[in-house]
């Protein structure tokens, strides 16, 4: 049940969603409640709404799905981005850029550590890139998918 919430603002289109959108049932009730304590999701502006949070679509990604945390003009991040491309070529994995700068949590959480990188739910990396280490980290998660 915990995806299928997590999934939903994907498949409603929606950065905010309220209670409603979850079902009247008691047991949507109780795990929006358990799924904002994770951090997964946080309240919204009004009440009885919802955002998910980064952490919330780290939840969903992908083994093979590589985040990067990163900011415009930072030169570590440009050099990783572009020692990583090619071996997402390779492993048919699929990068996600996100600017911390937009995100005052992320900004607080990364803001002397960027580029950080995730591969699915898991930091494999921060300030630099070690290729060889993030190439089997990248096959295991892809032998791991199949």
């Amino acid at each position: 049940m915990d995806r299928e919430i997590l999934a939903a603002f994907d498949r409603l289109g929606l950065p905010v969603l309220t209670r409603a959108d979850f079902g009247e049932q008691h047991s949507a009730k109780d795990r929006l409640l358990q799924l904002t304590e994770r951090g997964w999701l946080r309240s919204g502006d009004t009440p009885d709404t919802f955002v998910r949070t980064e952490d919330g679509r780290l939840q969903l990604a992908a083994p093979c799905d590589v985040t990067i945390y990163s900011r415009p003009g930072c030169h570590l991040c440009e050099e990783a981005k572009a020692q990583i491309v090619p071996l997402l070529k390779v492993f048919g994995a699929r990068l996600t850029e996100i600017n911390i700068d937009e995100d005052p949590e992320l900004r607080a959480r990364y803001d002397y550590d960027v580029p950080v990188i995730f591969l699915g739910a898991r930091k494999v990396a921060k300030h630099r890139v070690d290729l060889a280490q993030f190439r089997r980290q990248l096959r295991d998660a892809s032998s791991d998918s199949e």
